[in-house]
């Protein structure tokens, strides 16, 4: 269960757990440190935000489109992610690479059903996906900022 109590990262996590609708909002305490994965994240968590609305005014077809245009964005933020976390010799880039693949495969198969009529699906895991977005951020994508920063990358 996640609390209430968002610690470093001030995302609306309340509201992500108890309806999976409330809206990402992004602030200087969100931040890994590393200007160019600060904004991706940013740019995801709008992602996000538009498929929220789009779910919300049971707009199925936009709200299809929106989930495929996150799985998307997501895709491309992890490789870039990835690329530099590897050409710095990250020790943790396998745990980093795992946690991302998982959320691309249930990304995938929850977009598939999505498209094919199963909107229970894709609105759990739009709400999975932005609970996991929060998480990974304070945990994961933390432990890479200051590292990076220390080695110049900011």
């Amino acid at each position: 269960m996640l609390s209430c109590l968002v610690g470093r990262l001030p995302i609306n996590r309340c509201a992500i757990a108890e309806a999976g609708v409330g809206l990402l909002t992004w602030s200087r305490v969100s931040s890994v440190g590393v200007r160019a994965m600060d904004q991706q994240h940013g740019v995801l968590m709008d992602t996000l935000n538009d498929l929220r609305q789009a779910a919300a005014q049971g707009a199925r077809e936009r709200a299809v489109k929106e989930f495929g245009r996150v799985a998307e964005f997501a895709r491309q933020h992890f490789l870039s992610e990835e690329r530099l976390l590897e050409q710095m010799g990250f020790p943790a880039l396998d745990e980093h690479r795992e946690s991302h693949a998982r959320l691309m495969e249930k990304m995938q198969i929850a977009l598939e059903r999505s498209q094919h009529g199963q909107n229970g699906e894709m609105q759990a895991a739009a709400a999975a996906v932005r609970v996991w977005l929060a998480e990974h951020i304070e945990q994961l994508d933390q432990n890479y900022g200051e590292w990076l920063n220390e080695r110049g990358i900011l």
